[in-house]
């Protein structure tokens, strides 16, 4: 029987709201109750002023394979995240080609399990390449293990696909990860526009870029009753539209970068 015992973590579990310090007993790879279990022959971690915690989920990773492996492999990717505690990942289409059709999300999954280091959860192409244009084969990658979908860090502007995008993810009940920006409005955008973005003479990006988006994004989930994820919040305008939006009944929830608190 193997035992691992770790002492003196904060062992955090939000499923039960439990925040402490504490000992964790692990036998045969199954969390035994350390006051009824036998602690002889374990190996014994020291976990002070550590986190203890369930295996973390990075809701949307960008893996560089396929296409700029020199970069980064499924195999590197994944051994970075399982060693910083991430034992799920939700990887974006952006690769070269885009996970934009079957193939593209069994390719990832099977180099994943090849690897063999934490779990990896494909998410699909909206439109084929990423070009906004047309549908990506919405039905096919669910098939091939897509478990939702969005074009990365590209927002879809046109507002008859990200419509028709609702309807048909909403029948296969996988929501829409979307970067809520007006593409015209950020172009070539540094920072947030404002006194600092004139003092340091960078191109600045309206708050209005996002809160335009978001409020078209949110009348078409409404419209259609899709799911939608919306990514990278970064004004509390958005937060309040989104606030507003739930509290109507509308499928979404959001997203915000840690330099963004």
């Amino acid at each position: 029987m193997s035992c691992v015992l770790i002492q003196n973590g904060r062992v955090v579990d939000p499923a039960s709201g439990r925040d402490e310090i504490a000992d964790l007993l692990i036998e045969d790879g199954r969390i035994a109750n350390p006051r009824e279990a036998s602690r002889e022959g374990c190996q014994v971690i020291d976990a002070t002023d550590c986190i203890v915690s369930p295996g973390l989920i990075d809701m949307r990773v960008s893996l560089r394979e396929p296409g700029h492996e020199e970069d980064e492999t499924i195999a590197t990717g994944t051994a970075a995240a399982l060693a910083g505690g991430f034992t799920t990942i939700a990887c974006m289409p952006d690769t070269d080609p885009p996970t934009d059709n079957r193939a593209g999300a069994e390719f990832v999954i099977l180099q994943a399990e090849r690897a063999g280091n934490c779990r990896v959860v494909p998410i699909g192409a909206v439109t084929k390449q990423l070009k906004g244009e047309e549908l990506a084969e919405i039905g096919q990658l669910v098939d091939g293990g897509a478990r939702a979908f969005s074009d990365a860090k590209t927002a879809i502007a046109n507002s008859e696909v990200m419509r028709r995008a609702l309807e048909y993810t909403r029948m296969v009940n996988r929501p829409i990860f979307h970067h809520p920006q007006v593409p015209e409005l950020v172009s070539g955008g540094l920072m947030h526009e404002g006194y600092y973005s004139t003092l340091l003479g960078l191109a600045p990006m309206p708050a209005a870029a996002e809160t335009i988006m978001i409020h078209r994004d949110l009348s078409l989930a409404e419209m259609t009753r899709g799911k939608l994820h919306l990514m990278g919040i970064s004004t509390a305008a958005g937060v309040e539209q989104i606030r507003q939006a739930r509290s109507r009944g509308v499928q979404v929830t959001a997203d915000v970068t840690p330099h963004h608190l």
